[in-house]
C-alpha cells in the first residue's frame, strides 16, 4: 500500500432501517475503525460519508457508500478516483459474506465478486478486481428455498449479534494488522 491515503471501504445500505442488518456488517466495521482511530464524525463528501485522519500512522479514508449495496461501486470509484489511488495497493473493501459461517473472516487481495452485488459493482466500475477484501461471516440462507435478499436485509438477535459483535471487532483488528505489518501476515492471521 503505497498510496497517500488508504481507502477502507465499508458496504451497507444507509437508512435507519438498515442498522444491525446483515448486510450493514461492512458499515459496524467501520464505525468500530473510527472509534478505534478517534477519528470524528464522517461528513457526506459526494456520493458517501467520509471520515479522514491518521491511523496506524496512515492516512485512511474511512467511507460508507450511500448508493445503497448494489451500487456500491459508483461511490467507491469516485473516491478512488479523486484521491489518485491505486486500488490494488491502497483500497480496503470490507463486507457481508453468507457463504462464510457467521463470525468467519476471508481476506483476499483480488478475485471474482462470489455473488455478492456490492463486490460486482465496485469490480465493474473499478475495471479491476484487484483489490483488498475483509469479508464478514454472516451465515448462508435459512434454508434452501429461503429469500435471500430477506436473509442479507435481516437483523442478528441473541447469540448471533454477540458472534458478530466479536466478528467486527476482529474486522477491525485484520484492517488495522493489514496497515501494519502488510496484507500477507493479516491474511495468515486472521482468515478461516
Amino acid at each position: 500500500m503505497d498510496s497517500e491515503y488508504v481507502i477502507i471501504a465499508g458496504l451497507g445500505n444507509p437508512g435507519r432501517q438498515y442498522e444491525g442488518t446483515r448486510h450493514n456488517v461492512g458499515f459496524a466495521v467501520i464505525d468500530e475503525l473510527a472509534e478505534q482511530a478517534g477519528l470524528t464524525r464522517p461528513t457526506l463528501s459526494g456520493k458517501s460519508m467520509l471520515a479522514k485522519g491518521s491511523f496506524e500512522g496512515r492516512k485512511v479514508i474511512l467511507m460508507k457508500p450511500l448508493t445503497y449495496m448494489n451500487l456500491s461501486g459508483e461511490a467507491v470509484a469516485e473516491v478512488v478516483r479523486f484521491y489518485k489511488a491505486d486500488p490494488a495497493s491502497s483500497l480496503i473493501v470490507i463486507s457481508d459474506d453468507v457463504n462464510l459461517p457467521e463470525g468467519k473472516l476471508r481476506l483476499r487481495d483480488k478475485g471474482s465478486a462470489g455473488g455478492h452485488n456490492g463486490l460486482k459493482n465496485i469490480i465493474a466500475h473499478l475495471g479491476t478486481d484487484s483489490f483488498v477484501r475483509v469479508r464478514v461471516g454472516v451465515g448462508g440462507k435459512p434454508d434452501p428455498d429461503g429469500d435471500l435478499a430477506a436473509h442479507v436485509l435481516g437483523h442478528f438477535s441473541g447469540e448471533s449479534r454477540q458472534v458478530m459483535e466479536k466478528a467486527e471487532k476482529r474486522a477491525a483488528d485484520a484492517v488495522r494488522c493489514i496497515l501494519t505489518d502488510g496484507f500477507a501476515a493479516a491474511q495468515n492471521r486472521f482468515n478461516g
